[in-house]
């Protein structure tokens, strides 16, 4: 398994972003949580950097992205949250479909749809 180490401006907002888009929080102390999504995660960080932040990108595989992305609502979760606004998933020039979705420290997540 592996889990990135994702910075945060602000370590609690990040946390309800996160959990607004499906992962769960699990252990946590005042630095870091475990953010898990499936048997994916990432260790969230009470720590940031903006030039790490913003040239940080993550991708995440999700089975059925049309599905993920209406129950969770990127767009929603981006505005509550003061986040760039998200790119709907569309078919990219490499060949795989994904929606970008900016977190409120400028993290990018690439989310794509899963190969069957």
């Amino acid at each position: 398994m592996l889990r990135p180490f994702v910075p945060a401006r602000d370590y609690e907002q990040s946390r309800q972003f996160y959990e607004a888009l499906g992962f769960v929080a699990g252990f946590a102390t005042d630095r870091m949580t475990v953010m898990a999504h499936g048997d994916d995660g990432f260790l969230l960080q009470n720590f940031y950097q903006k030039d790490l932040a913003e040239n940080l990108m993550i991708q995440l595989s999700i089975r059925d992205l049309a599905a993920w992305w209406q129950q969770h609502a990127p767009e929603q979760v981006a505005e509550r949250f003061g986040s760039k606004a998200p790119a709907r998933p569309a078919l990219q020039p490499w060949g795989l479909v994904v929606g970008f979705v900016h977190d409120p420290s400028g993290v990018l997540w690439h989310v794509t749809e899963a190969s069957p």
